[in-house]
């Protein structure tokens, strides 16, 4: 596949300098570039959250002086992120008219790539974090990882040449399973079988964008705190129901990935009241009780399906059956209680569930909320992105690093 021509956004830099004498230890200093990037970044993030917004405006939110955010407004003005809205503002009638700066999302996207048991979504997402096109690559036996990415890249190609106009800055790729955002590898997805998987490597060569890795429950979190509904929270836990069950959880703006990014696998918590026996031997991991396949297995037993499709246990409750609906709210009621000993440990401000029938039912919600402890049902919500979650977990990892580095994005792309 020929490589796609695009501007690049490049991965962070960590780097900071240091001072040091012989009668003390070495100081740490924020380099000159880190204040710059910094600030950018709270620029950014403050005109996705406010815009149309003005520069004073800016300055009092973020505690930067007004001259930095011209000189940061100037700067990202000129790197296609944010534009001057169209009408003036006169503050009570007097004075210099206030010129509001906005986003621009009209002229760059991210690729997201979403790789998930049954299939592999693929999309395009503007700088607000909407999906702007998507289509599911289903896999057809085998799920050779190389073949998956391939497939992944063909039709993220094919998303770019059906929207002229659209300059990608990279592509976010997320997935369950064990996924290490440093390497860029997914290390462990026993599901599809696959181990020690560069997708980084494999995806950018197919490319030629710049590619950020990451789980999917991480990528959620930052899409919550970026996009969603938990902007503004000073903490949030995640937590994704699907095939794979895993979480994540951040504080003050920070994602925590543990070594090697091993942090939020909860597949072998134990839930009270699960009966299933896990391949680890045990009865009632967390995984095995809540996996979709799990509801899918229980639903054919009932009769209520005969597929392999959770969807249609809940077009199945959805139409009445009494069965498919008591499927569904006890999945969600389990839900609930992993909520409630993930709340006791982390005690977050705000909780956010992925699962297919708090996402399509009030009942569902409802016993989720009571079973997780109703004095805090009010901090359990579900996905701001229920029509395109899986599209948003690709396509956020690689806009988290936008919004954490905008000065990165190299200048070929104005």
């Amino acid at each position: 596949m020929p490589r796609i021509a695009a501007p690049t956004l490049s991965t962070p830099s960590s780097t900071s300098t240091s001072t040091s004498t012989s009668n003390s230890s070495p100081i740490p200093r924020v380099s000159d570039s880190d204040r710059r990037r910094t600030s950018a970044s709270v620029i950014l993030r403050s005109v996705l959250e406010h815009g149309p917004v003005a520069r004073s405006t800016i300055a009092r939110l973020t505690g930067l002086s007004p001259a930095s955010v011209t000189d940061h407004c100037a700067r990202l003005t000129e790197l296609g992120f944010v534009r001057e809205a169209a009408a003036p503002r006169r503050s009570k009638g007097v004075g210099r008219p206030h010129v509001p700066i906005d986003l621009d999302h009209s002229r760059f996207v991210v690729g997201g790539v979403h790789v998930a048991v049954p299939y592999t979504t693929v999309a395009l997402l503007d700088l607000r974090g909407r999906v702007v096109v998507e289509r599911e690559l289903k896999h057809s036996g085998a799920t050779d990882p190389y073949a998956v990415l391939a497939r992944a890249a063909d039709g993220l190609a094919a998303l770019l040449d059906a929207a002229p106009g659209s300059l990608p800055l990279g592509v976010g790729f997320a997935a369950g399973g064990w996924v290490d955002r440093d390497s860029g590898t997914v290390v462990e997805h026993p599901m599809l079988g696959w181990r020690e998987v560069p997708v980084r490597e494999v995806l950018g060569a197919h490319t030629g964008l710049p590619v950020h890795v990451d789980g999917h429950a991480r990528a959620l979190v930052n899409a919550e705190r970026l996009f969603g509904r938990a902007r503004g929270s000073r903490s949030v836990l995640h937590l994704f129901v699907g095939n794979v069950v895993d979480a994540a959880f951040a504080t003050n703006d920070e994602v925590h990935h543990g070594p090697r990014s091993q942090a939020g696998a909860i597949a072998h918590l134990p839930v009270p009241g699960g009966t299933e026996t896990c391949d680890c031997g045990r009865v009632g991991c967390l995984q095995v009780e809540l996996s979709e396949r799990t509801l899918c297995r229980r639903a054919r037993a009932a009769g209520v399906t005969d597929g392999a499709n959770p969807m249609h246990v809940v077009h199945a409750a959805a139409g009445g059956d009494p069965v498919a609906v008591r499927l569904l709210t006890d999945r969600a009621r389990m839900t609930g209680r992993a909520v409630g000993l993930l709340q006791d440990v982390l005690n977050p401000e705000t909780v956010v569930v992925t699962e297919i029938g708090v996402l399509s039912r009030e009942d569902c919600l409802g016993a989720l909320r009571k079973a997780a402890g109703t004095e805090r049902a009010a901090a359990v919500l579900p996905t701001s992105f229920a029509d395109s979650v899986l599209a948003v977990a690709g396509g956020s990892v690689a806009l988290d690093v936008l919004y954490r580095d905008p000065l990165a994005a190299s200048p070929e792309a104005i």
